[in-house]
């Protein structure tokens, strides 16, 4: 059997006024070794003595949306990789799912529409990230979707090995019947992390389904709130061995689930304000609870965020007790690159007039404007996207500044800085949810309910397209399951 396998993987923000170009976006030809879904895929079809042919697989961190030019030249790319390969037997993507492409929309409803023009009779499947905002179009265009079933999202390789192990049944001879149904909530993945309640218990439903042998794969794809979209909600999804009509049922089963639960949902760590948050973790510091870990939510930018939003850094700045602490407070990090390069050219141990951050999103904060010391610099950081990076001394902090928009959830940045994190009572990062090894190293965490492109108080979010009523923007109104109430079970 040959197979082609290849995809797009972004998540937009649309309220980030950034574009994500070439410069935030890495492009795999060759694939080895990786820890993700397409890695899965072709591990998975290559044991099963499937020919496989590669397309490209492009991503880059949260971002806004992408740059026409650079999704119609990979998308073309991928598409050419394609129709040289024909024929092949089936096709099998990596893909996210909430990936906006400036005066175009949704990508996925575009690419894959334009698979399914050049091979309108080929079985195409495809993982998809659980924060996919999932279209009625897109399910009109492939044949099995499957979403992560881990926030973080500690199983993407092991989804590209489920939908690899199904298309290869779909090769042997199996039926796959796909249907989905959309519930009008909004949910961010601060308060939808599968390791607590009620997503825990969500998603053992989805595997208990999964082990009775006639549901193929079930996923709960939450959307993401800050892709202002027509599409937006929370979707359950089903592909059945047996009949479209028991992945309806099973599907809407698993929807109204969700739906008598939207009000259990809540932040899965602490959660303060910002003024708040500061005065906790100074009371955090005496009582020895360290390191504390605070999380600047609303700029984080492997949600999306400009990661330029200054205004809890400022807070911290103006913090008699966090800004003199010894160790000082470590905030990780910045993207300015003008600063970076300042750095890199007056050299470790200099002094500079810095005008940082506020430098892309100038309408959600004013640059901290200060002297500051030239700690360390690192050339060449490559975590998960490769960037130069400088520890500037502003005001009492040491503060990371990177080249590029990249993730900050790694205490590998600030190591290569030579800062040792787990010596540093505060460690503030933009972020979200804690990733495993910040958690891990984490005394105490608080989630900081700070401005920006991520802002997760999503009810005084101003979205034009998300349509309404929704949970929680709209909390009193009811949703009712016309046509297929006979299929809920009395304890669903």
């Amino acid at each position: 059997m040959r197979v082609f396998t290849g995809g797009l993987h972004h998540e937009s923000d649309t309220f980030n006024p950034l574009i994500t170009g070439w410069d935030d976006i890495r492009v795999e030809r060759d694939f080895a070794g990786a820890d993700n879904s397409i890695q899965g895929i072709i591990d998975t079809l290559r044991s099963a003595g499937c020919t496989v042919v590669t397309g490209l697989h492009a991503r880059a961190v949260p971002n806004g949306v992408w740059s026409r030019e650079c999704y119609d030249r990979l998308s073309s790319e991928l598409l050419d990789s394609l129709s040289k390969s024909l024929p092949v037997d089936g096709i099998c993507l990596a893909l996210h799912g909430s990936m906006m492409v400036e005066g175009l929309g949704k990508a996925e409803d575009d690419l894959l529409s334009r698979i399914r023009a050049l091979c309108p009779d080929t079985p195409v499947y495809a993982s998809l990230d659980m924060h996919c905002t999932f279209s009625d179009r897109m399910a009109g265009l492939a044949d099995c979707f499957i979403g992560y079933k881990r926030a973080p999202h500690t199983d993407e390789y092991a989804t590209g090995v489920a939908v690899a192990r199904l298309l290869l049944e779909r090769l042997s001879g199996v039926r796959h019947y796909m249907a989905h149904f959309r519930i009008p909530v909004l949910i961010a993945g601060e308060k939808s992390e599968t390791g607590t309640e009620p997503m825990r218990s969500l998603i053992r439903r989805l595997e208990e389904m999964e082990a009775g042998g006639e549901c193929a794969s079930a996923s709960y794809l939450l959307g993401f709130p800050w892709a202002d979209s027509p599409d937006a909600g929370v979707t359950a999804l089903v592909v059945s061995r047996t009949s479209r009509s028991d992945a309806l049922s099973k599907a809407v089963m698993l929807a109204h689930s969700f739906w008598c639960r939207r009000r259990d949902f809540s932040f899965c760590t602490r959660a303060l304000d910002m003024d708040s948050a500061l005065e906790e973790t100074v009371r955090l510091i005496r009582t020895g609870a360290c390191p504390v870990v605070l999380s600047d939510s609303g700029d984080n930018p492997t949600a999306g965020g400009s990661q330029d939003v200054t205004v809890f850094l400022k807070k911290i700045l103006s913090d008699e007790v966090l800004s003199h602490l010894d160790p000082p407070l470590v905030y990780q990090a910045v993207y300015d690159p003008q600063v970076v390069e300042m750095a890199f050219r007056a050299g470790t141990g200099a002094r500079i007039d810095i005008c940082l951050g506020s430098r892309f999103y100038p309408e959600a904060s004013t640059p901290v404007r200060a002297q500051a010391s030239v700690r360390a610099l690192s050339d060449g950081w490559d975590g998960d996207f490769s960037c130069s990076l400088a520890l500037l001394s502003v005001g009492g902090v040491d503060v990371v500044v990177t080249s590029a928009h990249v993730g900050c959830y790694e205490p590998a940045m600030m190591r290569s800085l030579g800062v040792d994190p787990s010596e540093r009572s505060v460690i503030a990062v933009k972020l979200g949810y804690l990733e495993p090894e910040l958690r891990s190293m984490a005394a105490s965490s608080i989630l900081v309910l700070s401005p920006g492109a991520t802002n997760e108080v999503l009810e005084t979010i101003a979205y034009k397209n998300v349509p309404r009523p929704v949970f929680p923007l709209d909390r009193d109104f009811s949703f009712s399951f016309p046509a297929v109430e006979e299929h809920l079970s009395p304890d669903s």
